[in-house]
């Protein structure tokens, strides 16, 4: 089984730190090694500015629910200027500063570094895993083939509220891409996302295009999002957060739409 596989992988590694978002594959993978190493797992979370509060509130609560040893650093990707200039490897940049302080961590306690990437993550476009190859970093669920799918059935049965959690991502991702990554639009995206949010809506992203707001919302919900009053309140929300112009995307959500148009690979 799998699940047997991790814990058998995370005891033959002898002591680890948990790059620990409060994401669902990061909350299983603590949950796990809290389980399976006790006071040799340590969780930590990075916060930053592109870390959205309601992803800080979830590791924290999570955190103290199950009895994980959790520590929260400061981060400071948006320092960089090769992170703030938001090229098409933005993600490196960020990675690097986070496996920098979560190495450092390691060091002190003879222990490996690890992250949440699991066996669907491996076609993505993710330029932080060469930052993960350039620390060592290890993905425990990767390496067991562990999906996402299974990852959420294991997490709903260790009782973990994350289990269904929508994917998510940095702020910073809301950006297109060589727009620069400032802490103002960073604040105006999480305040607009934290709107749409309080409407009732689940899987969304709101992409930020200088003074226009596009929402992407899940097909399932749109039909909602086209109802007159909603849209009318979606509207007075994204004005408010300070946004002049609202669109919605009529392609719907889709994971990583700005990367859409890079050529990621030769043909």
């Amino acid at each position: 089984m799998k699940a047997d596989a991790l814990r058998d992988r995370l005891a033959s590694l002898g002591s680890v730190v948990v790059a620990y978002s409060g994401g669902t594959d990061s909350a299983y993978l603590a949950y796990i090694a809290n389980c399976t190493l006790g006071d040799r797992a340590l969780a930590v979370t990075a916060d930053s500015p592109s870390y959205p509060e309601r992803h800080r509130q979830i590791a924290l609560q999570i955190a103290r629910d199950f009895g994980l040893r959790h520590e929260v650093i400061h981060t400071h990707e948006l320092e960089r200027a090769e992170y703030r200039a938001n090229p098409a490897n933005r993600c490196y940049y960020c990675k690097h500063e986070l496996y920098t302080h979560l190495s450092r961590i390691a060091a002190g306690r003879d222990a490996i570094v690890v992250d949440g990437n699991n066996a669907d993550d491996r076609g993505d476009y993710r330029p932080g895993r060469q930052a993960a190859r350039e620390f060592g970093v290890r993905s425990p669920l990767d390496e067991v083939d562990l999906t996402k799918d299974e990852i959420r059935e294991l997490s709903r049965l260790a009782g973990l509220p994350t289990w269904d959690e929508p994917a998510s991502a940095c702020l910073s991702s809301r950006i297109p891409y060589h727009r620069e990554v400032t802490d103002e639009k960073l604040r105006r995206i999480e305040r607009a996302e934290q709107a749409i949010r309080a409407l009732g809506f689940r899987v969304f992203r709101v992409r930020h295009h200088d003074d226009l707001a596009r929402l992407e919302i899940a097909r399932e919900e749109m039909p909602r999002a086209l109802e007159p009053e909603i849209g009318a309140a979606i509207v007075r929300e994204l004005k408010a957060a300070g946004y002049t112009h609202v669109s919605l995307d009529l392609q719907g959500y889709r994971t990583g739409s700005l990367n859409e148009g890079l050529f990621l690979r030769p043909t």
